[in-house]
């Protein structure tokens, strides 16, 4: 399983794929065997049908789908509006579904704005369970409370959007004990678990981020 959550009552993740930077095939097809329901942006449309890969839904402004052929059994969306990005229309298309799980992938990498943007995207939409996955990392908001299991050495970073505080953490190898971070002056980057065993992390007000990383 690719993605921190498994199957939720009854209903499993549903799989954005963005316009950023392509993910390993191997690891594209692993998260596809468990989110049923792909959606890609228009801009990744054509290379997603370079790799023979075919979405239930392709949606944004149309403004980046090229003259590609598009397939009868293929759902289009198009939505002219400029106030919010081709993913978050993406998002608001699979809440308005009924998803709260959602995997996203090629949403890193490439151009350094889109990157910042779709990270920031958490944030926005904190209350819904996203993962963005790519081929180093994880990168998911953390639930108030939260405990896990990490072998010893496993790079863990808590980011902020935009501030946090009360911050309590436990088998970190820096712990922090009421502490706040905010984006831009104090961050909580390259740290890792201290020994085998579960990590805990809670805090009282804001939005925080775990990015697992694997190099």
């Amino acid at each position: 399983m690719s993605s921190h959550h498994y199957v939720k009552e009854g209903q499993e993740p549903a799989l954005i794929i963005a316009n950023g930077e392509m993910c390993s095939y191997d690891l594209l097809t692993s998260i596809m065997e468990w989110c049923p329901h792909i959606v890609v942006t228009d801009g990744a449309y054509s290379r997603l049908i370079d790799l023979q890969i075919k979405p239930d839904v392709v949606i944004g402004d149309f403004d980046s789908l090229p003259n590609a052929a598009r397939d009868p059994r293929v759902e289009f969306i198009k939505i002219d509006s400029q106030e919010n990005t081709d993913l978050e229309k993406a998002i608001d298309y699979l809440i308005n579904k009924g998803y709260n799980d959602i995997n996203v992938v090629w949403a890193t990498g490439k151009r350094l704005d889109h990157t910042i943007n779709n990270f920031a995207t958490l944030a926005k939409y904190s209350a819904c369970n996203i993962v963005m996955i790519d081929d180093h990392s994880k990168a998911f908001v953390l639930p108030k409370k939260y405990s896990k299991y990490y072998e010893e050495g496993f790079a863990l970073s808590l980011v902020p959007l935009c501030s946090v505080s009360g911050i309590y953490t436990k088998n970190l190898n820096y712990n922090i004990e009421n502490g706040n971070l905010q984006f831009g002056l104090k961050s909580g980057t390259s740290n890792s678990a201290h020994k085998s065993g579960v990590v805990k992390i809670t805090y009282q007000d804001g939005v925080l981020v775990l990015i697992e990383s694997i190099d």
